[in-house]
């Protein structure tokens, strides 16, 4: 039987994987969203007379919103993966631990060897 600390280091353990998971998303979603805002932004200046007039403070302002959102987005992304992921490998766990107790009980099949 696991001991309660066990069972919380392995919490934390999780959520430490899980943190960095999002961060990389976060920096990823960030670099990406950040280049396609770059590339709409001189597509704006180059067309657009009103972006143009803008001032150079909401140029960077729209351009830091873009990353903020795509950070935002792809950690979220990345971190529901990490769960699917964990779930699946829960699910795995447990059905080879039915499956070991279910041989333990009624032995193995003489099929399989």
């Amino acid at each position: 039987m696991s001991r309660p600390s066990d069972i919380n280091t392995s919490k934390h353990e999780e959520a430490n994987e899980a943190s960095w998971e999002a961060c990389k998303g976060a920096i990823s979603g960030a670099f990406k969203w950040g280049v396609g805002t770059a590339i709409l932004g001189g597509i704006g200046y180059a067309v657009s007379p009103i972006y143009r007039g803008l001032t150079f403070q909401f140029k960077v302002y729209i351009q830091t919103s873009g990353m903020i959102l795509g950070s935002m987005l792809e950690a979220d992304h990345r971190i529901r993966e990490y769960e699917a992921a964990m779930r699946m490998r829960r699910r795995i766990a447990a059905d080879q631990a039915r499956w070991r107790q279910f041989e333990e009980t009624y032995g193995k099949d003489e099929d399989d060897e």
